[in-house]
């Protein structure tokens, strides 16, 4: 940031998603509901397609730390990705975009059901995409179709802080009804913070 001058969204370079994970959507061979995973090696905030850095972002912060930024072809709202979080993702065959419930219902229940027999309970999947644990959020999806694949990825989070998340991320301009305006603090947790000491490579491993 140049000295004297106020944050602006416009020093913010938003660059294309080309994160490990989109590798897998030109891969003709990749079987239906084959999960891919990896966990970032450093912070990076994820816009969704629809998504303005202006409205999403705290910019003062972003700027100040030198965060990279990112727009990934899907819908929903701004993520983050640090270390101690971990992307989940996979390919379904589609000729049509049949209702993306469909997709995001079936590959949650796989999630759910691998990460249930790690122990975590009390999962299920609530507002359009997420999975939760009782009412806080601890996995949010969203889906992308090009020609006849329909990619979905997912942040689940490990033992992330939601102190980073009030720092770059604003409230989300459109939230899932159960959210009913909570911050993030408050609305969501982590394996780790509901007692779960799993180790990411641990459930990385499961899938």
């Amino acid at each position: 940031m140049i000295k004297n001058q106020p944050p602006n969204f416009m020093q913010i370079q938003v660059n294309e998603y080309d994160l490990p994970d989109i590798s897998i959507l030109d891969d003709e061979n990749w079987p239906d509901y084959k999960f891919f995973t990896w966990s970032p090696e450093r912070i990076y905030l994820i816009l969704g397609q629809s998504n303005k850095t202006e409205k999403s972002l705290i910019i003062e912060n972003v700027i100040k730390d030198s965060i990279k930024v990112y727009k990934r072809p899907s819908g929903g709202e701004s993520v983050i990705l640090t270390p101690n979080t971990l992307v989940i993702s996979t390919l379904i065959k589609s000729e049509k975009l049949e209702n993306p419930a469909k997709y995001f219902e079936t590959a949650n229940k796989k999630i759910i059901e691998i990460l249930s027999s790690l122990g975590i309970n009390n999962l299920k999947q609530k507002g359009i995409s997420d999975i939760a644990i009782g009412e806080k959020k601890i996995l949010g999806s969203s889906i992308y179709r090009k020609t006849n694949n329909v990619f979905y990825h997912a942040v689940l989070n490990i033992s992330e802080e939601t102190d980073l998340m009030e720092k770059y991320l604003a409230h989300p301009g459109k939230e899932p009804d159960y959210r009913l305006g909570r911050k993030h603090e408050d609305f969501v947790t982590s394996i780790h913070a509901e007692n779960h000491k799993i180790e990411s490579t641990s459930i990385a491993a499961s899938f």
